[in-house]
């Protein structure tokens, strides 16, 4: 039998651009270059699991955000499964924003 190689790196791209269109309801800016994903682990079975914060623990999205976020990436035809971690440590700060969110809120 033939084993069937992944390509994790385009695999994590498709996921970052997914990522990318998804927007803190109240920050004009997607969640990605907002510094809210902490890390996008990708196997061999193609589940991901996704380590990302909220901008405060009382976020009027923490009960959709994460939901949304594992919805459109399970979406995509390669991923078997997805599964989304919420963490406060370390808390979200601004510091964590790209230099592109920044630009946007005028922050820079």
């Amino acid at each position: 039998m033939e084993e069937q190689t992944i390509d994790t790196q385009a695999l994590g791209e498709k996921i970052v651009k997914v990522l990318k269109s998804i927007y803190d309801p109240e920050i004009p800016v997607d969640i990605y270059e907002l510094g809210l994903i902490y890390d996008v682990f990708v196997n061999e079975d193609c589940n991901v699991k996704i380590l990302m914060t909220l901008t405060t623990p009382n976020c009027p999205v923490a009960e959709t955000l994460p939901v949304e976020v594992e919805d459109k990436v399970k979406s995509l035809k390669m991923v078997n499964d997805a599964e989304v971690e919420i963490t406060f440590d370390p808390p979200w700060t601004q510091d964590l924003m790209s230099e592109e969110a920044k630009l946007e809120l005028g922050m820079l």
